[in-house]
Order: C-alpha cells, then sequence, then structure tokens
C-alpha cells in the first residue's frame, strides 16, 4: 500500500510530480556530493596528507536542504518517527479519524508557525542585501541553508494540510488509505 497523499480517493490532493521530482533530487544529488565529499576527505588526509579547504561549509548548506526536503518527502509518506500509543487501542474507526483530524490539526498549526518562523527568516536575510551574513572561508550567504529550511517546512505544511484536507472530504469511512490506523471494519 502506497502511504502517500497521493494515493487519496480521486487523487484530489495531487501536487505536481515536478515538485515531488524536484524534492526526490535535491535528496538524492545531497546524498551523492555528501558521500563523495567524506570519500574525498579521507584520500586527501591519509592517501596525501592534505586537507580539502573549507568543505564543512559547502557540507552544512548541502547537510540542511537535505534534512528538510527530507522531512517534507517522510512528512508527505506519512513516514516520520512515531510514538503514538493511542492509535493501537482505537479499534473504532470513527474515533481512530476524530483522533487522526486532531493529531493533523494539531500537526498543522504547528507548521504553519515554523513556516511563518522560516519565512521571517528568509525576509531577515533580504533585508539585510548586501551585508548578509556570509561563512567565513567560502562566504556562502547564510540565505542559502535558511531559505531550505523556509521551503521544507512549507512543503511540510501543505502535504499536511492537504492530507487533512483528504480526512474531512473523505470522512471517517474511508480510512482504508491511511497508514495510521489499525481499525476493524
Amino acid at each position: 500500500m502506497d502511504n502517500s497523499i497521493d494515493s487519496a480517493p480521486d487523487n484530489e490532493v495531487r501536487l505536481p510530480s515536478m515538485v515531488h521530482a524536484i524534492m526526490d533530487t535535491i535528496i538524492v544529488v545531497s546524498g551523492v556530493i555528501m558521500a563523495l565529499t567524506f570519500c574525498f576527505v579521507v584520500i586527501l588526509r591519509y592517501g596525501f596528507n592534505a586537507d580539502l579547504f573549507a568543505y564543512e561549509e559547502w557540507l552544512m548548506t548541502i547537510a540542511f536542504w537535505m534534512f528538510f526536503m527530507g522531512s517534507a518527502v517522510a512528512t508527505r509518506h506519512h513516514a516520520h518517527i512515531n510514538a503514538d500509543i493511542l492509535g493501537i487501542f482505537i479499534t473504532s474507526a470513527r474515533l481512530a479519524w476524530i483522533r487522526l483530524l486532531v493529531v493533523k490539526a494539531i500537526e498543522l498549526v504547528i507548521l504553519a508557525y515554523l513556516t511563518y518562523l522560516g519565512y521571517s527568516m528568509v525576509a531577515e536575510e533580504v533585508q539585510a542585501y548586501p551585508n548578509w551574513q556570509t561563512s567565513i572561508a567560502l562566504k556562502i550567504p547564510f540565505m542559502v541553508p535558511r531559505l531550505g529550511i523556509a521551503i521544507g517546512f512549507l512543503m511540510m505544511a501543505i502535504f499536511t494540510a492537504l492530507y487533512l484536507y483528504s480526512l474531512l472530504r473523505n470522512g471517517p469511512g474511508n480510512l482504508s488509505h491511511s497508514p495510521h490506523i489499525p481499525v476493524e471494519r
């Protein structure tokens, strides 16, 4: 069973596949760059007794983008770590639906606030132009990782809102697409 919101009935919550492809590409390319960088660091350090200049700076930027795009993809697929014990004990489809509505509503409120904070971070950087804060050696603007944070929170909020919309539209009788609910029918 596909646990993404794309599996909701009638696909009413689909985002353009280009958005998903971009996020997946960022994650894969970031992982490859990080792996190759660490490989080169080891080869240079232990093979040639040299060092790769300021690699921590670009890896930190890449790590922010990878982490927050990965979080958005996990939100899309409902693959975050979950310690929900209450959901195990609820066997009524209606109670399970109500609990999931409450959880997703709270999640959406929190993500909306975090998205606002991400926007504020980026807006503050834009206002500071041309005096942007930059990394020490490579002069990478702090705007670059902060933009990844803001976009990641925005995508998490969008996926949560779409899932909440799907729950409200389909009602308690149609939880078959939900990965959270082991209900007896």
